[in-house]
């Protein structure tokens, strides 16, 4: 490749790494494979002969999207062997990714949750038209399937995430709102106001990976749940402390300890009750949550 050629292949691929990061990560829900992916993609990149395509940034996406699905199948036997509830790695994002409403949704830890919940080429679909709205036959070309079977996987998809994404319109205020409740039953020790929103039905999720101390199970159940925020939000109130931040398109805590990040913690609210909270408290996984992470559609 001639060095004029490098040097539009290099410009294509920085104009387009934040959407193809975006991709990878909502395929994978983990940053550091989502860079990997794109390492692949970039090696792949430079060998193509750029006058022939028509399209660089869906070819780009083609490439990051097959390169995704190999590394979700080695993913996914990683994850049978986790310690404990697995949960997607969170990011650190700028504000102005809430104003796109449909890519916080998107890149939501609940939403990565339920995509978690299809195949592979499932998964690559619904992102790929769903999320990004390319064409049939663009997605046909990324999974090596006709356009009438994406068509198909297209409709089963999303079908299978309109069942599970979570209930009711949530605004970022009601999260906000329900993250002041943890910071206020912390400070104070008085956890009835946070009780009094968790829903029935409520589930707790705790990565720590097998590295720190997590539940190795989820804990359902306002009651529950109610007595392992009791126990959790003691030991924060004595050993560091808790601040609100946006991660993943969406208001979130972290809480730290002598001013390193100890956890992550992730609300998700439905009809005004909190539905669902995670904690991400493997270091691998929050190793990017100094540094704001761009991402874009």
């Amino acid at each position: 490749m001639s060095e004029g050629t490098t040097d539009s292949a290099t410009e294509a691929f920085v104009a387009h790494r934040n959407l193809l990061f975006t991709v990878a990560y909502e395929m994978l829900g983990s940053a550091a494979d989502a860079e990997d992916v794109l390492q692949e993609t970039w090696l792949k990149w430079v060998g193509v002969d750029l006058p022939s395509i028509r399209d660089e940034r869906a070819y780009l996406v083609r490439i990051t999207t097959r390169q995704a699905l190999i590394r979700l199948r080695t993913l996914r036997r990683r994850k049978e062997s986790y310690v404990g509830p697995w949960l997607p790695e969170p990011l650190l994002t700028a504000p102005d990714v809430a104003d796109d409403i449909e890519l916080a949704d998107s890149v939501s830890m609940a939403m990565l949750l339920v995509l978690e919940t299809l195949t592979p080429t499932e998964r690559a679909v619904f992102v790929l038209r769903d999320v990004f709205d390319l064409e049939y036959d663009e997605i046909a070309a990324a999974v090596d399937k006709t356009p009438a079977a994406v068509r198909q996987i297209a409709h089963r998809a999303r079908a299978h995430v309109a069942a599970r994404r979570p209930r009711g319109e949530v605004t970022q205020a009601q999260t906000r709102d329900a993250l002041e409740a943890f910071q206020r039953a912390s400070a104070t020790g008085d956890l009835q106001h946070l009780v009094d929103i968790l829903a029935p039905d409520v589930v707790f999720l705790g990565d720590g990976g097998g590295v720190v101390q997590a539940v190795l199970v989820p804990v359902t159940g306002a009651h529950k749940v109610s007595r392992l925020l009791a126990a959790g939000l003691s030991r924060i109130a004595t050993m560091g402390s808790l601040e609100q931040t946006q991660v993943n398109g969406h208001p979130a805590l972290v809480f730290r300890v002598d001013g390193d990040i100890d956890t992550v913690l992730v609300v998700r609210v439905g009809d005004g009750l909190v539905t669902g909270i995670y904690a991400v408290r493997n270091p691998e996984k929050l190793s990017r949550i100094d540094q704001q992470t761009a991402v874009s559609r």
